[in-house]
């Protein structure tokens, strides 16, 4: 900009319309040659080179035109300064290249904002690490310097420098910029934590598990890279409309130059065709589509959605069915209390009763029954004597009392004669058996007091997701191997539309078959693992919960949470990713189709021409329309529960 100013002020078109002169000097009217061949040379490369390569490639496009309107430029100028023509354009060639530089640095510094997702996970992990030595001493080290097996201490508000096991400690550690979910989650010793995670309350010492790229955090980098870089069905249909546009171009440019030549107008001819070939220029559609990918692309990422095939993302759009496994996806894959029934305490004092003998238990039934007490707050009494009876249940000493817990073997084996619960609670019983749930039973000194139920946990968010997927009108299906009746409660539970139950996992496959014959656009939801066959053969296949598994080669859309509700997201931005693609799209096109004729000078009779700097203004304001456009994508919000 700095060479253009005195190029323009220099011109004796621009002194003659605005009625001023400047100063002549000894080599004055060498300003404009000089500093114009300079712009063109070093300001024009990065078009030149671009338009060179677009040839060799025998793609044309945007560089291709820019470069071929820029070449004309400068030939006609410099043969007018050498006194073969007198066809002076050092002015519009310099405004020219500087409004391109512009509009062209505008571009990229929204693709680079876009593109920003990477840089910030890779600042999600820290520089350095406080590894444990033997001595229990911690001393800082470079997190490049860690090995499997370190153990390392996490202060409270410092991030985990690679994904590992917590060994000592318990805090509640801060997910979001994996999961996508702001509420901390509570972890203590055993449990998994992820790079980049962060300790809010206390500090915990973590036995390295992964690092550098073996990093749950490096795997999601790698997605988004890759989906950034994929191409979409959408961005095919936009290069061909660039080539395309390219063709038309050159031809109106030809045209242009040959009817203003007849007509006797040299000058206007190379004018007019300079216009055209950059008014005419593909800028904003071949950003209509890359926008808007590293934009989707970013955001979904930020919020735990985790883009591995963009064609997956663009059919989402259209689904009719998603289609869900039941185990570890619509419920919690482990068991829970659903039900509590007592013949005298209340059932509160019965649960903490069945928790107190079940506390120093590992079965998985046990837990779920501590599980429960602790979460509605109960005050579970000590207990003495713990005898585990293989196959039957668990038994001790609490306040006096020898409590017993188990199933019907329990009842036979305390000698109560009969395998079934006492009368009350027959009818409770009998209808959690249908449902398919696991009864234990909770003996008193010889008499059974009373019953719980236990069945694979329902995921609360999962009741939420159905509902907003009726909403939205689509289906809702459910897949699993349990028994039916198992199946069917969980089913009218949450109100799914269909279930199959009974499938093994290498029939799953075809389940989503037979719904893509009955015309179905099928999304298969499932943990990525047994799923894998039906994950790859559905429209879309999403993969749920791998916050420490990023690498599921199965699916086409990663969540990094187990909620369920993070599909209505992929939904939503599947959406609203299209109706800004089509938008940049007409844009971009009918721009092309309404500027094109006009600067041909369509509108000459009437007194309308447009400069070739007029016609750079006007190609680099339709690319900022469509960036301002695709920015608006930032505005949605893919957390679960929104809308």
């Amino acid at each position: 900009m700095a060479l253009s100013v005195p190029v323009v002020l220099y011109s004796e078109m621009i002194q003659m319309w605005f009625g001023f002169s400047m100063p002549e000097f000894p080599g004055s009217m060498w300003i404009a040659p000089v500093l114009g061949t300079f712009v063109f040379l070093w300001g024009g490369w990065p078009f030149l080179g671009g338009g060179v390569r677009e040839a060799r490639e025998r793609q044309p496009g945007m560089m291709l035109l820019i470069s071929m309107a820029i070449t004309v430029a400068f030939v006609a100028s410099a043969a007018t300064t050498f006194g073969f023509f007198d066809l002076d354009f050092w002015w519009e060639l310099v405004l020219l290249v500087t409004i391109m530089l512009l509009g062209h640095w505008l571009e990229m510094r929204a693709v680079g904002q876009a593109s920003g997702a990477l840089e910030a996970l890779a600042a999600l992990l820290p520089d350095e690490a406080e590894r444990v030595g033997w001595d229990g001493g911690a001393e800082k080290v470079s997190v490049g310097d860690l090995a499997l097996g370190d153990v390392v201490l996490v202060r409270s508000g410092g991030r985990v420098p690679a994904d590992g096991e917590i060994v000592e400690g318990a805090a509640e550690l801060n997910e979001s910029m994996i999961t996508g979910e702001s509420k901390p989650v509570p972890k203590g010793a055993g449990d998994r934590v992820v790079a980049g995670t962060v300790a809010t309350d206390s500090a915990i010492r973590v036995k390295v598990t992964a690092v550098g790229e073996e990093t749950a955090l490096a795997g999601i980098r790698r997605l988004v890279e890759e989906a950034q870089s994929s191409r979409s069905r959408a961005q095919m249909l936009a290069d061909r409309a660039a080539a395309l546009l390219f063709y038309f171009a050159a031809s109106a440019a030809v045209i242009t130059f040959v009817v203003w030549m007849v007509l006797g107008n040299p000058g206007q001819a190379i004018e007019n065709t300079m216009t055209v070939l950059v008014i005419s220029c593909p800028h904003a559609l071949g950003l209509a589509i890359p926008l808007v990918i590293a934009l989707s692309t970013a955001l979904s990422a930020r919020h735990g959605i985790l883009i591995k095939d963009r064609l997956a993302l663009e059919r989402m759009r259209s689904v009719d069915a998603v289609l869900f496994d039941k185990t570890g996806t619509l419920t919690r894959g482990e068991p829970a209390v659903t039900g509590v029934a007592s013949l005298r305490d209340g059932e509160d004092s019965l649960l903490a009763l069945a928790a107190s003998v079940e506390a120093d238990s590992e079965h998985p039934l046990a837990r779920a029954i501590v599980a429960a007490a602790k979460e509605k707050d109960l005050e579970i009494p000590a207990s003495s004597g713990f005898r585990s009876i293989t196959g039957r249940g668990v038994e001790a000493e609490v306040e006096g009392s020898k409590i017993a817990v188990g199933g019907p073997a329990l009842l036979r084996e305390a000698g109560i004669g009969s395998v079934e619960p006492p009368e009350e609670l027959r009818g409770t019983v009998d209808a959690w058996k249908a449902r398919g749930a696991a009864v234990l039973h909770v003996v008193r000194d010889g008499e059974v007091t009373g019953v719980l139920a236990l069945e694979d946990g329902v995921r609360p968010e999962s009741r939420e997701a159905v509902k907003e997927l009726h909403e939205a009108g689509i289906r809702v299906v459910m897949i699993t191997g349990d028994a039916s009746q198992v199946a069917d409660a969980v089913a009218e539970d949450l109100g799914i539309d269909e279930v199959f139950a009974e499938v093994l996992p290498e029939d799953k496959d075809r389940v989503v078959a037979e719904l893509q014959r009955r015309g179905e656009q099928v999304a298969m939801v499932g943990d990525g693992v047994n799923d894998a066959p039906a994950l790859a053969r559905a429209d879309v296949g999403i993969a749920i919960g791998a916050g420490t598994d990023v690498a599921i080669e199965s699916a086409g859309v990663v969540l990094a949470s187990n909620d369920t509700r993070a599909v209505l997201g992929v939904v939503r931005l599947s959406k609203a990713g299209y109706r800004k693609m089509l938008q940049n799209l007409v844009w971009a096109a009918g721009y092309n189709v309404v500027t094109v004729p006009v600067a041909a000078g369509v509108l000459a009779p009437v007194g309308i021409l447009l400069a070739p700097a007029v016609g750079a203004v006007l190609m680099s304001a339709s690319t900022i329309v469509v960036a301002l456009n695709a920015q608006l994508l930032r505005r949605l919000d893919l957390r679960p529960g929104r809308t």
